[in-house]
């Protein structure tokens, strides 16, 4: 990675990290449902209309609106309606920490469904960490009581079992231009949560308040449509394994945002679970131990 993938992957990170913290302030005026879909509703316009004018094509069949649906639910409105349901209970950073079990689980899924993954004993050890931190994380209430903090650590854990299979199914899109799929599965996730919020939430009997709105807007164009524009064009340039790297950071900027901005305190056991889960995803990804060999 050179110097400019370097500043993308951090800015990449901040920006991911800032959902958590658009989300927290949402919350405060909006309930769940209208949040999500808010965020994915913004986003999917803002990318359709940037696709019209770069002249990108946007093919439309049968096909594609069934695999679009499939990816939309799995990708985005299914664990987004989980994090943000999640936050109603937990602080953003601790969401955010949870959420780095995503890599875990899609290697999970990969074995699971037979693709081109390997049970090597370096992810086998990784695999037992990064549960392990998440077990410390979320401390030992968990087993002998449910309540509603345990059960948004739950739904944050559910988000991430979500894009563990999402990372599988989004490979059969690698032919399509990548803003493509990106708006279209916006678009689909937008489809899905639009008559759960209308049900539910009644959003036309709100009044979020310039707070309210402000956080959409930060939610939907920065963390979202921005943040793809930006993972794609870091996919491209220094691929997939780097890409990974952020998993490292985005619970950093999220916690220090929590921190400064909504005082937010995070337990010592929540940085140890950190630290097991970190450990547990360096060892996944090779790297460190790779380099330290060679040293």
């Amino acid at each position: 990675m050179n110097t400019r993938d370097w500043l993308l992957l951090i800015v990449l990170s901040t920006v991911w990290g800032g959902s958590f913290f658009f989300f927290e302030l949402a919350l405060q005026t909006l309930p769940p449902f209208t949040v999500v879909l808010g965020r994915v509703s913004l986003a999917a316009v803002t990318l359709l209309v940037i696709a019209r004018l770069r002249g990108v094509p946007l093919p439309f069949n049968a096909s594609l609106v069934r695999r679009y649906l499939l990816l939309g639910l799995i990708s985005n409105a299914m664990p987004f309606s989980f994090i943000v349901w999640g936050q109603t209970q937990i602080p953003s950073g601790l969401a955010s920490i949870i959420n780095a079990m995503t890599p875990i689980w899609a290697m999970l899924v990969g074995l699971l469904i037979g693709s081109d993954e390997r049970l090597t004993p370096a992810r086998a050890l990784g695999i037992l960490l990064g549960f392990s931190g998440v077990a410390v994380l979320m401390g030992p209430d968990l087993l002998r009581r449910i309540d509603p903090y345990s059960l948004g650590q739950l739904s944050v854990l559910g988000a991430t079992i979500c894009y563990g299979f999402a990372v599988h199914y989004g490979r059969r899109f690698k032919d399509t231009p990548s803003l493509v799929n990106a708006a279209y599965m916006l678009t689909a996730a937008t489809v899905w949560l639009t008559p759960v919020a209308l049900v539910v939430d009644q959003p036309w009997t709100l009044s979020p308040g310039l707070s309210g709105w402000g956080a959409l807007l930060g939610l939907s164009l920065l963390c979202t449509a921005v943040a793809y524009l930006l993972y794609f064009r870091l996919l491209a340039s220094a691929g997939a394994n780097n890409m990974s790297l952020v998993t490292f950071l985005v619970p950093v900027s999220a916690i220090t945002l929590g921190a400064v901005f909504l005082d937010e305190r995070l337990g010592s056991t929540a940085f140890a679970g950190m630290g097991i889960l970190f450990v547990g995803l360096a060892v996944i990804d090779g790297r460190l131990w790779r380099r330290l060999r060679a040293g």
